[in-house]
């Protein structure tokens, strides 16, 4: 979706629209890169094993997006960004087949399908700024991009140096030192789900298809998952309705 959209609007653009897709996973080659293998993007395509884009743009949430215009100005700051609506004329989606997917999973998909999401706005705001530039009603001053962007307290900025340590960590192999900078990224920047979902995604649970999206602790063992929290915990507690902020104009 993401691909037909880039190249609609690149397409259509004047100033030579690019769609820059990051996917932000510490597991690199063995993590995203293989739905973006899948995808076959024509745009630049990249991961982020570091989240440095999340310490830079203040993400904490995917999908979110940034607008950047042609002379290297953001117009919008990090905010919500739902896939693009499928076209009225597009044949349904077939349902997935979940009948040996974890009783977990399962719960897990029906809380993100109560998670609220206006695409039709988002993507007509979108193709306006495409179309108008600085003349779009959508495209920010500098001031309200800074009013609206997230500020960093040193509680928030020491959070992201324990997460920066953790991926690090992790990378490196060393996965017990990682959880402890996990925690405490967590407790510092308890609002970034991007931070949760990472440190969760590297505690896989069992060996299956559904290892990596478990994402929380296996009821036959529930002590030995190192997080107090996991998706389906965190979400049913905090309310699918305010697991992304609702996206403003």
């Amino acid at each position: 979706m993401w691909q037909a959209l880039r190249d609609e609007l690149n397409a259509s653009s004047n100033n030579g629209f690019e769609l820059i897709t990051v996917g932000l996973d510490a597991l690199g080659n063995a993590g995203c890169q293989t739905f973006m293998e899948a995808a076959q993007p024509t745009h630049p395509a990249l991961i982020d094993r570091h989240h440095q884009l999340a310490e830079k743009f203040g993400v904490i949430n995917i999908p979110s997006s940034i607008w950047i215009d042609e002379n290297g100005i953001i117009v919008r700051p990090a905010e919500p960004a739902p896939a693009p609506p499928k076209p009225a004329d597009a044949e349904p989606a077939a349902a997935p087949d979940l009948s040996a997917a974890p009783e977990r999973l399962k719960s897990m998909m029906m809380e993100a399908a109560k998670i609220p999401s206006n695409p039709e706005a988002y993507h007509a705001a979108l193709r306006d700024w495409v179309a108008k530039g600085a003349a779009s009603e959508f495209a920010m001053s500098p001031d309200q991009v800074i009013n609206r962007s997230r500020p960093r307290s040193v509680e928030v900025a020491t959070g992201h140096a324990h997460f920066e340590l953790a991926t690090a960590l992790q990378i490196d192999g060393h996965q017990e030192a990682a959880i402890e900078h996990f925690r405490h990224a967590h407790e510092l920047v308890p609002d970034s789900w991007t931070f949760r979902r990472q440190a969760w995604s590297l505690q896989p649970v069992g060996d299956g298809p559904f290892a990596r999206f478990w994402q929380g602790p296996a009821p036959d063992s529930p002590d030995s998952w190192p997080y107090e929290g996991g998706w389906l915990e965190d979400i049913q507690r905090e309310g699918a309705e305010n697991y992304n902020a609702p996206w403003e104009p």
